[in-house]
């Protein structure tokens, strides 16, 4: 569809948003894809039930299941603008860029070879993932499990086992944290 010419009073409106505009709405409709916003600044959207979108990435920075775990149909919501869609005329929205990041609130308070209590997350082929607490998910990888390589690292880890971990890197960018076990005798917690 042609939107500029079919809806010249919506085009016109996304044109004028720029990248870091703040946004106001209500929450029209909820799909697994994605959520969409009826704003209370310009025209309604001739198709879609709001002319604002949020895709799941954007609506938290914790791991979700479902979009409803953040917002409800007829929620109060106000976004930051990422850019105009111009497939389907929308604003493209984030609701968690108004919400600071708890990765990078731990990157500033925890040094590198902090040691830290966790809780085993799940055992995967390539590590441990180990839950900080906060949303923050740790790596302990293989090689790092023992400190040596670990045939499986499942075996001697359990989902809900509290160990203690050391901080060995953390990537803001790339939402990743490395973990290692310490070095020594009296590991293990109970």
């Amino acid at each position: 569809m042609d939107w500029q010419s079919e809806s010249p009073e919506l085009w016109a409106f996304l044109e004028s948003l720029h990248r870091g505009d703040i946004l106001s709405g209500t929450v029209a409709a909820i799909e697994r894809f994605g959520v969409f916003v009826a704003l209370d600044d310009g025209p309604a959207h001739p198709t879609l039930p709001g002319v604002g979108f949020i895709a799941i990435p954007e609506l938290s920075w914790r791991h979700i299941d479902a979009p409803t775990d953040v917002v409800q149909v007829g929620q109060r919501v106000s976004c930051e603008f990422l850019q105009f869609d111009t497939y389907n005329a929308e604003a493209r929205l984030s609701l968690k860029a108004l919400e600071p990041d708890p990765l990078q609130a731990f990157a500033d308070r925890t040094p590198m070879g902090q040691e830290l209590r966790g809780t085993v997350d799940k055992t995967v082929p390539i590590g441990v993932f180990v839950d900080l607490g906060d949303g923050i998910v740790g790596l302990i990888p293989c090689k790092e499990v023992y400190g040596r390589p670990a045939v499986s690292p499942a075996e001697d880890f359990e989902a809900g086992q509290e160990i203690a971990v050391i901080v060995t890197e953390i990537e803001v960018p790339a939402r990743r944290v490395f973990l290692s076990r310490p070095k020594g005798p009296g590991v293990q917690m109970s």
